[in-house]
């Protein structure tokens, strides 16, 4: 036997044997895990004891606020704030005064113990070293027995006991008033029904019909006992665990004043804003030729004194015009310049030396533009290449 297949069964022999004892002490078993809830039972605390409602034949309302319902009908209230509105609580026990059935849990909150003054059921707490553990309490609990109180339960009706599960132990139950019905263990009462008026008002030491807890120990009896539940009630579910933000509600509230406020802000700051253009579209522009423009100043010119600065511009015009045409043009006399200039526009002398000399603030304004039109006519003559005529012409 070669070295290569000894070193085969050596390796292969302790793999085999390995596959093999894994295969013989292992076994494949479907382990079901429950999902996270989603939709209205990831957000509702009350939807499966709703849906446990309507099994029953009830008809179940998740209520954000507290409208009063038919006074035959059941609230069960859970993380509320009993003293937080004076308005509202008192509604809510004129509610039941009148008929109503309330069922509250161990979350409720009574920071002025308003309602412990109005139903009389009150929650005690032991001191350490007098608290009692329920009988088989064992560290790690959770859930155990509470039966009906003989007290309070009547007499025809069997005894029964629920399953409850996370109780606090450490406190207990009592009430001034006549209990109608209650759940007792070795550590006290844990749950009691008290009459207020022709309605009824139901506390128990736990919070058992919220989210999933609902499906622990007898919490589903105990659901029907605390409501009293019967086909075709009407069962209102209110909890201020997941109440709307503050600006949610006021919107949920006052929707229009809030809309209304928030335009009147919007036009104020728009009315007071800076504005990137002008008030006013601007006019359409209005364009004219050079001749309208020369035309419109010269007229403007005339009518408020400018006749005189026109004069000299115009003679001005016409004498630089002439030193293009003529030699030594600035050192002629002026007959010398009249007859230069006559004799390269063709003009009369005598009208031309006139134009030259006229005064505007002695004439009329006719006379002014005669002149003005003159020179004017004469400039554009020596502008022109004509023959020459003149001796000072070049």
């Amino acid at each position: 036997m070669r070295r290569s297949h000894v070193v085969a069964l050596l390796v292969g022999i302790p793999l085999v044997l390995l596959v093999f004892w894994i295969a013989r002490h292992t076994y494949w078993e479907d382990v079901p895990i429950p999902m996270p809830p989603k939709g209205e039972a990831a957000t509702n605390p009350f939807y499966a004891a709703q849906r446990f409602a309507e099994v029953l034949g009830a008809r179940t309302t998740r209520d954000r606020v507290f409208t009063a319902p038919s006074p035959d009908s059941v609230i069960v209230l859970s993380a509320w704030h009993w003293s937080m509105s004076r308005s509202r609580r008192e509604a809510l026990e004129h509610w039941v005064e009148a008929g109503g059935r309330l069922v509250a849990d161990q979350t409720l909150i009574d920071s002025d113990k308003d309602f412990e003054r109005w139903s009389g059921i009150v929650q005690e707490y032991a001191r350490p070293s007098d608290g009692r553990k329920p009988d088989g309490w064992r560290l790690g609990d959770q859930c155990w027995t509470a039966e009906e109180d003989e007290a309070a339960r009547p007499p025809e009706s069997p005894r029964a006991s629920y399953r409850i599960c996370n109780f606090e132990w450490v406190s207990h139950l009592t009430s001034g008033h006549n209990v109608a019905w209650a759940l007792r263990d070795a550590s006290g009462l844990h749950a009691m029904r008290v009459r207020v008026g022709r309605g009824d008002v139901t506390m128990i030491n736990a919070a058992p019909f919220t989210h999933t807890s609902l499906f622990e120990g007898d919490h589903g009896r105990l659901f029907v006992s605390a409501t009293q539940l019967r086909r075709g009630d009407e069962v209102h579910f209110l909890s201020e665990d997941d109440a709307p933000w503050l600006l949610a509600l006021a919107w949920q509230r006052g929707a229009p004043v809030i809309a209304l406020s928030l335009g009147l802000i919007a036009l104020g700051l728009w009315r007071g804003a800076v504005r990137f253009g002008p008030l006013a579209a601007p006019p359409p522009s209005a364009r004219r030729s050079l001749a309208e423009q020369i035309r419109g100043s010269g007229q403007f010119a005339l009518r408020h004194g400018g006749g005189e600065s026109l004069h000299a511009a115009c003679v001005r015009a016409l004498d630089e015009a002439a030193r293009r045409r003529v030699k030594m043009y600035s050192t002629l006399s002026g007959g010398e310049r009249a007859d230069a200039l006559a004799g390269l526009t063709g003009f009369n002398r005598s009208e031309l030396g006139t134009a030259v000399h006229h005064r505007p603030d002695a004439g009329r304004p006719s006379e002014l533009r005669r002149a003005i039109a003159l020179l004017e006519s004469a400039r554009r003559h020596i502008l022109i290449d004509r023959p020459r005529r003149s001796p000072h012409v070049n």
